[in-house]
């Protein structure tokens, strides 16, 4: 049986009334529409992923997130026309637009197509995997993601019966859980059509439809600022995030205070500041020093000691600095860096700048709640306890000799 066509479409408008931008927000360091991109890449059944959108700015970042996977040749970009690109205008409207495009574009027809929806950032590859074969091999017509709901759910019905009811369950009746029929929770992640039967039905739910399990613990759909909020919060403990290696690396640039510090001033009667610093740090950074990686600390920081710890540590220093991600761009620029190759480590809120532009942002493990969110990786250590030794090892390996010293 040959391999049949299986087409992820995900919809990426530009606007949002609840969240401004909101498919760009990154949740894990991540854009929402990159997150649905990698997902649906690394799934086994999709062919090919359309990202459809009336956003240029949308359209640039999938392109760039493409190009950087080396996977611009399995992601394309459909321009979503206006009329279907309001507050009103449906998911299966954008999804049939999408892949009469994409059919007549590439002179194919798609066997299943799949929505995937970014405001689920935590839609998986098992999935995406899950919907797509249902439909594509197990003779569904139709598939959803969907979890295990045990709640008792309630309506409001004031303003019609003058009385408040259960809606899945008889108020005066309190069952225990497993004496209840379970109820079943659409994630609104992933969902699959027959092709031929999504433009017949130009709906996303006709014939049999296939019910793909997933687990409650990453059931989140992101409306408002409150749920992009938890989002980050949660994505730490949910990513698999994969830790950096030498070959994802070209250079490493390094926040000073609270990431090579614990962020404490020591203040003498003269008033001189000192603060402390971890030799351990001193060992991970000279290692990646000898490895021939660039490196650099970034700080706003006005203070001697953060030259005088550089000159120590036998690396360049750019300190007292306003606006880090602007010295951070002019020095990927004179060094000749791409800066999604380069990893930035930091720990508070005048780090986020320098996180939307490096492409490898981390956080060191005492930062700021907004920090970690925002972070592509964290470290088990606090600043100025050796975190920048254990990044050290993510690239180097463990004994800081893994990767072969230039001769």
């Amino acid at each position: 049986m040959p391999q049949p066509t299986v087409l992820a479409v995900i919809p990426a408008r530009g606007g949002s009334k609840g969240v401004p931008a909101k498919n760009l927000a990154q949740v894990g360091g991540v854009p929402l529409v990159v997150r649905a991109v990698r997902a649906c890449l690394a799934s086994s059944e999709v062919t090919d992923v359309v990202v459809t959108t009336d956003a240029p700015a949308v359209a640039e970042t999938v392109r760039a997130a493409a190009d950087a996977l080396g996977e611009s040749g399995r992601v394309h970009l459909v321009r979503r026309p206006e009329a279907i690109a309001g507050d009103t205008a449906t998911s299966e409207a954008a999804v049939l637009h999408a892949l009469d495009t994409y059919e007549a574009e590439h002179g194919t027809t798609a066997d299943v197509v799949l929505l995937v929806q970014c405001t689920s950032p935590f839609v998986s590859r098992d999935d995406i995997d899950g919907v797509a074969s249902a439909v594509a091999r197990e003779g569904a017509d139709t598939a959803v993601t969907v979890a295990p709901f045990h709640g008792f759910l309630w309506r409001d019905g004031t303003a019609v019966e003058d009385h408040n009811y259960g809606v899945n369950h008889d108020k005066a009746v309190r069952p225990r859980r497993q004496d209840r029929p379970e109820d079943l929770l659409e994630t609104g992640a992933a969902y699959a059509m027959d092709a031929a039967g999504f433009r017949t039905h130009r709906h996303r739910f006709f014939g049999h439809t296939a019910l793909v399990r997933t687990d409650p613990a990453r059931v989140l759909e992101i409306d408002d600022p409150h749920d992009l909020a938890r989002a980050r919060a949660l994505a730490p403990l949910l990513d698999p995030a994969p830790l950096p290696t030498r070959a994802d690396i070209d250079a490493v640039v390094l926040d000073f205070d609270g990431t090579q510090t614990d962020d404490r001033v020591f203040i003498d009667a003269d008033g001189h500041e000192t603060v402390a610093v971890h030799r351990g740090d001193g060992l991970g950074i000279a290692a990646l020093r000898r490895a021939g990686v660039p490196l650099l600390i970034l700080s706003t920081e006005q203070n001697p000691v953060v030259a005088a710890r550089a000159r120590k540590l036998r690396i360049p220093v750019l300190h007292g600095i306003d606006r880090k991600d602007l010295a951070l761009k002019q020095w990927c620029e004179e060094q000749s860096l791409a800066p999604e190759r380069v990893m930035y480590v930091g720990n508070d809120v005048n780090d986020l700048p320098c996180f939307a532009l490096a492409g490898w942002p981390v956080a060191v493990a005492s930062a700021h709640d907004s920090v970690r969110a925002a972070a592509r990786a964290v470290t088990t250590t606090p600043g100025g306890f050796g975190a920048v030794r254990e990044i050290a090892a993510w690239l180097l390996g463990p004994t800081l000799t893994d990767t072969p010293l230039p001769e």
